[in-house]
């Protein structure tokens, strides 16, 4: 547990070091343990048997995907991404506007804009977004249904 919030908060400030710094690592250790993982599908991966990225995703959300910068661009972030695409039928994640490689990943693997904000609603009052993404249903699909 201790690594993935480490983990979290590197990554997300290497992608966005302008972000306010709002918690603690002790408080981001505690959100992962009290809110972050109970009730979500959580996978891992490991490189040299160093935690390397992990997702969380749950009910059609993806709460939480961050790779580490070492390991970003080969692959690890898509691999976690995939898995929960194949467990949903759609899927929905907020990133922020201004985390301009998380943006062009997800539009990379499909997502489509639903909506922007202005950051009013999210606790660190930066413009957002909200991004969608939806299983194509192929005839193969719909006839297994059948």
């Amino acid at each position: 547990m201790a690594a993935v919030a480490r983990l979290h908060r590197l990554a997300f400030f290497n992608a966005m070091p302008q972000m306010p710094v709002l918690h603690t690592a002790e408080e981001d250790l505690a959100f992962y343990a009290t809110r972050g993982f109970p009730n979500s599908e959580i996978w891992l991966s490991e490189c040299d048997g160093s935690l390397s990225g992990f997702i969380a995703f749950r009910a059609a959300w993806v709460h939480q995907l961050y790779v580490h910068p070492h390991h970003q661009g080969c692959g690890l972030g898509t691999a976690l991404l995939d898995i929960a695409k194949t467990a949903q039928l759609s899927i929905r994640l907020w990133t922020f506007q201004c985390n301009a490689r998380a943006r062009k990943f997800y539009e990379h693997q499909g997502f489509r804009i639903e909506r922007e904000t202005d950051g009013a609603e999210n606790e660190e009052k930066q413009p957002d977004v909200l991004y969608v993404w939806e299983r194509k249903i192929s005839r193969d699909d719909e006839y297994a249904r059948a």
